[in-house]
């Protein structure tokens, strides 16, 4: 389809329809229903072009049309006539030889993520929308359809952090703390499983103190690690871009991207820790920067696969990868830097 037509002056070009939606419709917020105007340009197959340019040239006095719609006598959707076929046909033409007939089209019922990933692919600046049975029930226009793909792909971050995508600056304070209260708590608890694991080499530091100074050095470079990987995985959902069956791909991307950065980071935190080492006085200044740097290349791969698949494993198990996300790469991250650095230092050191 392309977009040929014009918004007639004074007319606005989302809101202006030919008439209204049932008033017993009821459609969910999440879903295309929720978001379509009224049908308008909608002819029968039988019409000739020159017959549906008379009606176009009533109808948009008073709406803004921008394909045609041919439906048949039970208003089922047969076509879609693009306006650019119909000042190339001739004026007898039947609207059946001009129309594209089995027009892509949106379910009433279709949740707006997966509406999104769709608009995301083909572009159309608008699309009709039908009901279970075939009816043209409505029209949805791309523009309404990325004006919610920015405000979803706006609240990720937020999401991610345990904002809800409903606070803005003027949010009361009681409202704020009731969105963002609970995601603290939680996040709490996952902090007390990765404060287990450090405890759980409490030897280990009390004989080789110095560990403790690239504790937050390991959790720090993981946790970015994974953050990445995170972000790319929950964009790439957001946009369609992630299709069923590339999941192992990328994966195996981020494992492979883990290792290379981890090696990378690793050489830089080794030598660091092995100048530290040095300058304290500390034994084993050799071996203690290669544990870190052996721990940084282990645990960005753990972390790097772990921020392509939890969002993945969410997604399939019905929750919603933005705002769940993080709070286990978090844990994971954490478990995996401490856990691999403390256990090597043990296992080489002591």
């Amino acid at each position: 389809m392309s977009e040929v037509a014009a918004a007639p002056e004074g007319v606005d070009t989302v809101a202006a329809v030919n008439g209204e939606l049932d008033a017993d419709t009821d459609f969910e917020t999440t879903t295309i229903g929720s978001l379509m105007s009224p049908p308008v340009g909608i002819f029968k197959p039988d019409q000739t072009v020159a017959q549906a340019v008379e009606q176009l040239r009533a109808e948009t006095q008073t709406a803004f049309i921008t394909y045609g719609y041919v439906t048949d006598e039970a208003g089922k959707l047969l076509g879609v006539v693009v306006m650019r076929e119909m000042l190339l046909a001739k004026p007898g033409d039947k609207l059946s030889a001009v129309m594209i007939p089995q027009p892509f089209s949106f379910d009433t019922g279709t949740v707006l993520p997966d509406a999104l990933q769709d608009a995301a692919k083909l572009h159309y600046p608008a699309y009709p929308v039908t009901k279970a049975d075939g009816t043209l029930a409505g029209i949805i226009r791309g523009e309404e359809l990325f004006r919610n793909q920015v405000i979803e792909i706006s609240a990720q971050a937020g999401k991610m952090v345990g904002v809800d995508k409903t606070e803005r600056l003027d949010t009361s304070i009681k409202r704020s703390l009731f969105l963002r209260h609970p995601w603290l708590q939680i996040n709490l608890l996952t902090a007390f499983v990765a404060a287990a694991v450090v405890g759980f080499f409490e030897e280990t530091l009390a004989q080789l103190v110095i560990l403790a100074v690239f504790l937050p050095v390991m959790a720090g470079q993981t946790g970015n690690t994974g953050s990445q990987a995170l972000a790319v995985t929950v964009r790439g959902m957001t946009l369609g871009d992630l299709e069923s069956g590339s999941e192992g791909k990328l994966v195996w991307k981020e494992g492979i991207l883990g290792t290379i950065n981890g090696a990378l980071v690793g050489i830089t935190a080794g030598i660091g820790m092995y100048a530290y080492a040095a300058m304290t006085g500390g034994d084993n200044a050799v071996m203690l920067g290669v544990v870190v740097f052996i721990s940084m290349v282990v645990a960005c791969v753990i972390s790097g696969i772990a921020g392509a698949i939890i969002p993945i494993l969410l997604k399939k198990a019905g929750a919603d990868p933005a705002a769940a996300s993080s709070i286990f790469l978090t844990t994971m991250s954490d478990i995996a830097s401490m856990g691999v650095f403390l256990g090597l230092a043990t296992i080489m050191l002591l």
